[in-house]
């Protein structure tokens, strides 16, 4: 897509009016919707939207948007927010040393695919250096001996280049709550299970020795719950006895890259809106 669109997302306590209300904001200062997506969660009576606008049929930026709009959240009591097509979401990239992931995502980025700036990769490890700074990506290692020293690093570097979301391409290390807090809804992981089965390490070793028929992969926001974060988007593959741990290891790999990069896409085209520890995903 590459027309030039404003998005609105809206959450708020469910009640009449809502998108008469909205649209009718929107149709008063000439603006057309291209697409629209609707749901209410019957458990907390909560609403949820997402509208996308021509940018061009507005008068108006938006700046000028927000504050006229403000009024009318007011009223409905709306979280909200509203993103500009033109302006790319700045991905930083935390990795370890298996490159599945963050090759997947160099790969749609170059290509266009994916639609974000990456404005650099954060590592454990040294290994992948030339691979990522080949892409033009500047690299940087963190040594871990200090992991309080390491994580403020790591803020440090992620706020340094303005980074929007914070992606864990499988990166093998356990980000402490304080991190968490301070970037909630901003920080994406892939895990190599189908969650909520087989937290932790070595997942697929786990639903080897439970003997389990479909193994998955889960790309979700973290939370200083390990692995108990909203999940965003999950996949699986059918196995049977016949297959080994390493078999199981293999099959996951591609399962990860597909999953990560539905559930980074989703997240910043801001498809994906929290409801308490679940998600309402607008594909």
């Amino acid at each position: 897509m590459n027309e030039h669109r404003y998005t609105l997302t809206i959450s708020c306590p469910d009640r009449t009016g809502i998108i008469a209300a909205v649209s009718g904001f929107v149709a008063q200062h000439g603006g057309w919707i291209v697409e629209a997506s609707y749901h209410t969660d019957d458990l907390t009576r909560r609403f949820f939207m997402r509208q996308e606008i021509r940018a061009d049929s507005l008068p108006f930026g938006l700046d000028e948007f927000r504050s006229r709009f403000a009024v009318l959240a007011a009223e409905f009591g709306m979280d909200w927010q509203i993103s500009d097509s033109a302006q790319k979401k700045r991905v930083v990239i935390l990795v370890s040393k298996q490159d599945h992931c963050l090759d997947d995502l160099l790969h749609r980025w170059r290509s266009g695919e994916l639609a974000v700036d990456i404005p650099c990769v954060i590592s454990n490890h040294d290994d992948l250096r030339g691979f990522v700074e080949w892409h033009g990506i500047p690299f940087h290692h963190v040594n871990m001996d200090d992991k309080d020293a390491a994580f403020a690093e790591i803020a440090r570097l992620f706020e340094q280049y303005r980074g929007d979301t914070l992606v864990l391409a499988r990166f093998m290390q356990i980000l402490p709550p304080q991190l968490c807090r301070r970037f909630a809804g901003r920080v994406i992981n892939i895990h190599h299970s189908f969650l909520p089965s087989f937290v932790g390490a070595k997942p697929y070793h786990q639903a080897y020795q439970r003997g389990v028929k479909l193994i998955g992969a889960t790309c979700h926001y973290v939370t200083e719950e390990l692995d108990a974060g909203p999940i965003i988007e999950q996949d699986t593959v059918r196995i049977d006895h016949g297959d080994s741990v390493e078999d199981m290891v293999r099959y996951g790999r591609d399962i990860e890259k597909t999953v990560l990069a539905r559930g980074l896409r989703y997240h910043v085209e801001d498809r994906v809106l929290v409801c308490g520890n679940r998600t309402i995903v607008f594909r």
